[in-house]
């Protein structure tokens, strides 16, 4: 199962210095965190997860493979987006194949580094983009309201759900009317599928990513601040990041890499930390499988049940699910590892119902 966030942003914000940070940390780490290489502006990295390497330790495994997130680096945004103006429809076709947008928002001044509308205004930038793709999905509903509605007037099972269609989107019409994102249309659990049917640009989840000046990489300054402020209010996701600390540390050793980062104050890598938030922001969760072969983190969204997280492995896991032997993480730990859980009781036998939590560590039973 393979999530996505787009990482887009007005020019010269360091989006693509951030993209390229990003890329050369995930090929530095050690052989057990591979990088991947998909096009030239796409890469997965490893979501960092200090469980996976405790697990290994005590499964005694040959082989660790975290669980991992695909960034895709999208053309810079330009006013005018929607009707053309730039890479116009390439940027926001490529928009619409990602799960979530990493919006990368220039929260530093300086003057060697031109803004594309001269001034340093976050939250001008922020809103510029997100008018820019409001703008697309506005004419996107608008152009499918009459086909729509021509269906509707049917009386078939097509007719039905063209109803229900048209009703979501004169729904979602009204928001971007109002000059407010698609994802605030108030929608009943069973209408999502149908709403994500609709590909808006403004439906997808956003993680504000401040970049800021390297003197500020650990404590963010007033511009950062202001952006923080607004994703609060809009539940929105925020983290601070200097891309020029990380595209310096990129080409570092481990240990370089520790030794500059304290000198800088911080703690980790702030791509550490946008990945991390990119993972949440998605709501995912992460389940392992742990063994002498390898451990192995694999990513769901919360809510998925064992049979669905089983064909995240493989598709026959799924359809011959018989049951999961369970273990949570803390007791697999405490406990020595598998061995030491199933003769402490720990270990649980949960069936098609059960509902995966975090850090829980798997063995699936399916009939072949």
């Amino acid at each position: 199962m393979g999530f996505k966030c787009g990482i887009v942003g007005l020019p010269n914000v360091g989006k693509s210095t951030l993209f390229n940070a990003l890329t050369e940390t995930a090929a530095a780490q050690a052989a057990n965190y591979p990088f991947c290489t998909i096009e030239p502006n796409v890469g997965e990295v490893a979501v960092p997860d200090p469980r996976l390497d405790r697990l290994a330790t005590l499964a005694k495994s040959a082989e660790i493979v975290p669980t991992r997130l695909t960034f895709v680096d999208i053309a810079g945004l330009v006013r005018g987006a929607s009707k053309g103006e730039g890479l116009g429809n390439q940027f926001l076709a490529n928009i619409r194949e990602v799960d979530a947008i990493a919006h990368v928002v220039r929260c530093f001044e300086d003057d060697d580094v031109t803004h594309v509308e001269n001034r340093v205004d976050p939250i001008a930038d922020i809103e510029t983009v997100e008018t820019e793709l409001m703008l697309s999905d506005l004419d996107s509903l608008e152009r499918r309201v009459d086909t729509l509605e021509k269906k509707a007037k049917g009386s078939d099972r097509d007719a039905k759900e063209a109803k229900e269609v048209l009703d979501l989107v004169n729904r979602t019409l009204v928001l971007l009317r109002a000059g407010k994102p698609a994802r605030l249309v108030q929608r009943k659990p069973e209408e999502e599928r149908l709403f994500r049917g609709l590909g808006l640009l403004t439906s997808l989840p956003v993680l504000y990513v401040c970049n800021v000046e390297e003197a500020s990489a650990a404590t963010g300054n007033d511009l950062s601040r202001r952006v923080e402020q607004r994703a609060a209010a809009e539940g929105a996701g925020a983290v601070v990041i200097s891309a020029k600390i990380e595209a310096e540390i990129a080409v570092l050793s481990r240990t370089e890499r520790a030794e500059y980062l304290a000198a800088v104050g911080l703690a980790e890598p702030g791509l550490d930390r946008l990945i991390r938030a990119g993972y949440a922001l998605l709501d995912l969760v992460t389940y392992f499988t742990a063994g002498p072969k390898e451990s192995r983190a694999w990513t769901v969204t919360r809510g998925t049940r064992a049979p669905q997280a089983a064909g995240v492995i493989h598709t026959d896991f799924e359809r011959g699910f018989i049951r999961a032997e369970t273990i949570s993480y803390e007791d697999y730990v405490a406990l020595g590892g598998e061995a030491g859980a199933r003769d402490a009781g720990k270990m649980r036998l949960e069936g098609k119902e059960y509902i995966v939590a975090d850090g829980d560590v798997m063995h699936f039973r399916f009939a072949n």
